[in-house]
């Protein structure tokens, strides 16, 4: 019996679940139906698109592009900020429906799921995807569509079919019909680098790509080459893998800033209020921190990067952001600042640790403070509790979002 999998992808994620926010608390006005975008700051408009609508979408707005740029394209463009931490509940309470389908869940980011439905024959799929999404359409207010397929590839490939609210199946005798005529530049894992190169060589669609000569694409792209050929023919042999089941690597979190800092105070401060949105996460992923990362981009576009390994792993809010405003004062050449990020790396299990007599005395009451923080946000909200800094401050008591380095993703047999 073949496998059958899933792929779960909400349709405009940040902005639908902007729009199921504001309608679920009293606002009449759909962020779906109009012309909107989330990303950046609406009042000073400095930023990039982050998600945009359908509607947008006429005008030509992209994701990545600037605030400015996409007002020059429509200049009635509704413009709302992003609400990471709702996006997280959402997130998860969507995954709360999904185990009810199956025990195997992979979060392959945020907003995308892969799901291991081996108990299902292709007859009854589609009628149990056509199901789930309505559910989660009805009870959560957003909608998704979900690939059906034998393997994880071609099951995402047939999720970014027609949007939205669709179910599509792509299995490997449906490749040729439905996938071959795609532009090459719609293949998982082809960027658009590549997709220069490609069409140099002649290769404009999927179909062209899996019609190439494997080792002709081996000796222009190395490895890589072989990947996306056997991409193209829908060959994969990843499997589901339940969330939690391969070790977290890292994690991260940034901000561009609404102008540039020019002082050490107001940049610490942003640090901090990154902190606040990265270490509750890897509190709750019961995982420790031995290095932590800051990047700092100036406004001219030039980038600086340092790190830092601490005697011992932590989770520590305020020792861990001591960390990482050491690293600051130690990089910054007082150029004005325009995106700060933090990262963390070597991540350690919390319930295996090391134990010694020289840890910091105050390790243990920062992480009793830590619990109760935590615990309070969570039944009343993250502005129940801010730092005092931040009341007079021009900075946010949260900034960042969530980064796709959070998450497991696609393992290719290549």
């Amino acid at each position: 019996m073949e496998n059958i999998i899933f792929h779960v992808d909400v349709n405009s994620a940040y902005l639908s679940w902007n729009a199921t926010w504001d309608l679920q608390h009293g606002k009449t006005l759909d962020l779906r139906t109009v012309p909107s975008i989330v990303g950046g700051d609406p009042e000073s408009r400095h930023g990039i698109v982050l998600a945009k609508s359908i509607p947008s979408k006429k005008y030509g707005i992209k994701t990545g592009e600037t605030l400015f740029s996409a007002l020059m394209k429509c200049p009635e463009l509704k413009i709302v900020p992003p609400r990471y931490s709702i996006y997280l509940k959402a997130s998860d309470a969507m995954v709360e429906i999904l185990r009810e389908y199956s025990p195997l869940i992979e979060r392959y980011s945020i907003d995308e799921c892969f799901m291991d439905m081996r108990h299902l024959t292709k007859e009854n799929a589609v009628e149990t995807a056509v199901a789930l999404k309505n559910r989660i359409r009805g009870e959560l207010g957003f909608t998704v569509n979900i690939g059906i397929s034998t393997g994880k590839l071609l099951a995402k490939m047939a999720s970014d079919f027609k949007k939205p609210d669709q179910v599509h199946t792509l299995y490997q005798e449906e490749v040729q019909k439905k996938m071959w005529p795609l532009p090459v530049q719609e293949m998982f894992m082809v960027g658009s680098r590549t997709t220069e190169k490609l069409k140099k060589m002649n290769i404009h669609t999927i179909g062209d790509l899996a019609k190439t000569d494997p080792q002709f694409l081996h000796a222009k792209f190395k490895k890589y080459g072989y990947m996306i050929s056997c991409y193209a023919r829908g060959i994969d042999s990843s499997t589901v893998k339940n969330e939690g089941t391969v070790e977290m690597k890292g994690m991260g979190n940034s901000t561009t800033l609404p102008f540039d800092f020019t002082d050490r105070i107001s940049c610490h401060n942003v640090l901090l209020s990154i902190g606040e949105t990265l270490v509750p996460r890897l509190r709750a992923s019961r995982k420790l921190v031995k290095t932590v990362s800051i990047h700092i981009r100036s406004s001219d576009f030039t980038s600086f990067s340092m790190q830092k390994t601490l005697p011992f792993a932590s989770d520590s809010t305020s020792l861990l952001m001591a960390a990482a405003c050491e690293l600051f004062d130690e990089i910054w050449n007082e150029e004005p600042v325009r995106h700060l990020g933090i990262s963390f790396s070597q991540l350690k299990e919390k319930d295996i640790q090391q134990l010694s007599f020289f840890k910091d005395s105050r390790a243990e009451k920062m992480n009793r403070m830590d619990q109760v923080i935590d615990m309070v946000r969570k039944n009343f909200g993250d502005d129940s509790i801010i730092r005092a800094t931040f009341i007079n401050s021009p900075v946010k008591a949260f900034s960042g979002g969530v980064v796709e380095k959070d998450y497991i993703f696609m393992n290719s047999h290549l």
